[in-house]
């Protein structure tokens, strides 16, 4: 089960990003299950990362390399982790990137390992160095369509995004993959995501952005309140569009980041769409809120509860539910008459209570829709932050009880 259509777009090659497709049989034999991307000497990466304390060995390998080198290459692996694996994990994760610095004539540091899968598990590194010369030999610009389904694990379809925005006469690519359907509510960004533009971008803004649009987009989303070990979203810039570097200084950044937003956001909203057993859409807008932390909490108790989620699978109506979530979210001094809760265009709460415009029909007829808006108007103050969730389904139980089967 998914909501919407799920088709991928037309994806424009980005100019100086090359993708590889090879299947290394980890988990079922003959799936495509290894993606390398190949990125044109002096490109630049940035990226954000899980703040789990349990986070994988490629994660905390990916952030040493970043550091130390301008990347090359990128090489994700799923159906397998390798997280809680120890020091045999990083061992295991440092052995791909020297086999595949070794095929491609760079640097181990100029390698960034990405895996995505069970976690616990000792990662089959012969099975993925194996199937690096075929990733290699079949490198291409477009490639992005195999390399959205050869990220995915319990996904029932391929994620992507991509765009051109015109910078001053110079055409600006924007193409980006993204994986996940569970243990999401990313603390950063998403189980993984990787976005790549050819425009030539200074490395501290890249990092800005990467930070900043993470934070608004992947960082906004929650399936079932489970922060993966495994969380990675980057962003590439090859600079290989015809024009001048971008700065914070420069007047075409803020349409850059416009469209850079744009591939963030429908990124990760793609990964809610298929959140594993999803059936709803739902947007948790939350206003009026004194604090942007205040308004999350709002935001993340209602998404994050069970009545609530459960309530939405059955398209009932069953206002009470939110509004018990509101109350237990922690907002202290919160002026039970003066806040406001809607369900699409429709008033559940005002004055402390039921709204005395609201009927159980006008209620049901939207929640009888595959994409829902609940807005909370806290009444306290000018912050709005935005939260966006899915449904808890029969299937959400029985693919998470059946996921090492």
């Amino acid at each position: 089960m998914a909501v919407g259509p799920g088709t991928l777009p037309e994806f424009h090659p980005v100019a100086g990003v090359k993708i590889g497709i090879a299947s290394a049989g980890i988990k079922k034999p003959g799936r495509k299950d290894v993606v390398v991307f190949e990125l044109a000497p002096e490109s630049r990466v940035a990226g954000i990362f899980t703040k789990n304390q349990f986070c994988a060995a490629p994660v905390t390998l990916s952030r040493r390399h970043l550091t130390a080198t301008s990347p090359r290459y990128l090489l994700i692996n799923t159906g397998n982790a390798n997280a809680g694996t120890g020091e045999q994990g990083m061992r295991d994760a440092i052995a791909c990137c020297q086999a595949l610095a070794s095929e491609a004539g760079v640097s181990e540091a100029e390698v960034l390992p990405f895996s995505t899968g069970v976690i616990g598990e000792p990662l089959p590194v012969q099975k993925i160095v194996g199937a690096l010369p075929e990733a290699l030999a079949n490198t291409a610009e477009n490639h992005w369509a195999e390399a959205a389904s050869g990220i995915m694990t319990t996904d029932t379809r391929p994620k992507g995004a991509s765009c051109q925005v015109d910078l001053d006469g110079h055409t600006v690519t924007i193409s980006g993959i993204s994986k996940g359907a569970g243990m999401i509510r990313p603390n950063m960004a998403t189980m993984l995501g990787f976005i790549a533009t050819d425009a030539r971008i200074a490395p501290e803004l890249l990092q800005t952005l990467a930070s900043d649009l993470g934070e608004q987009s992947f960082n906004r989303i929650t399936i079932d309140g489970d922060t993966s070990t495994n969380d990675a979203c980057m962003l590439m810039a090859s600079g290989q569009y015809s024009g001048p570097e971008i700065t914070a200084s420069s007047p075409a950044l803020p349409k850059l980041r416009e469209a850079l937003q744009k591939v963030y956001l429908e990124l990760a909203h793609a990964i809610v769409r298929d959140g594993e057993g999803a059936t709803k859409f739902v947007t948790i807008d939350v206003s009026g809120a004194a604090s942007q932390q205040e308004a999350l909490d709002v935001a993340y108790t209602v998404a994050h509860s069970p009545l609530v989620k459960t309530a939405l699978f059955a398209s009932d109506p069953n206002w009470g539910r939110i509004l018990a979530a509101v109350g237990r979210a922690g907002v202290d001094g919160l002026d039970l008459n003066a806040l406001e809760i809607h369900l699409g265009d429709v008033c559940l709460v005002r004055n402390g209570g039921r709204a005395d415009d609201y009927s159980e029909a006008r209620g049901q007829a939207v929640m009888d829709r595959e994409e829902i808006t609940i807005a909370i108007d806290l009444k306290r103050g000018d912050v709005r932050e935005t939260v966006w969730t899915c449904d808890f389904s029969h299937d959400y139980v029985t693919i998470n009880a059946e996921y090492r089967s």
